[in-house]
């Protein structure tokens, strides 16, 4: 593994943004860390057939990393804009660019960058 190499750089960026996120919401334990690993892995392997994707692997991760947490524990990021209604979760916006950022979809709200959560 070259840390030199940009595809590596742009996986190691968006597990480290990913990992921010959920030490941010407290909820960084050791299965939760797994499941970032399983998606960096995964992604590894769709950014060396398409390298031209790296700048978009952040978000993926992001999303692969919370429907992984949707499917074992329930939604995350839970938004903290909507005081009334249902607890639902921030989505990945865009789900397929360059610099995601969590919103709000019912507020249509951007509430942070990927990495960037309180």
């Amino acid at each position: 593994m070259d840390e030199t190499n940009p595809l590596e750089q742009a996986l190691h960026a968006a597990r480290a943004l990913v990992l921010a996120d959920l030490a941010a919401r407290d909820v960084a334990d050791a299965d939760v860390v797994s499941l970032v690993e399983d998606a960096v892995t995964h992604r590894r392997w769709w950014v060396e057939q398409w390298p031209d994707g790296a700048a978009f692997v952040t978000g993926l991760v992001a999303q692969d990393v919370q429907d992984a947490l949707l499917e074992r524990y329930g939604r995350w990021p839970l938004c903290p804009v909507c005081d009334s209604g249902d607890p639902h979760a921030l989505e990945v916006d865009p789900e397929l660019g360059a610099d995601p950022r969590w919103v709000c979809a019912k507020a249509a709200t951007v509430v942070a960058p990927v990495g960037s959560l309180r």
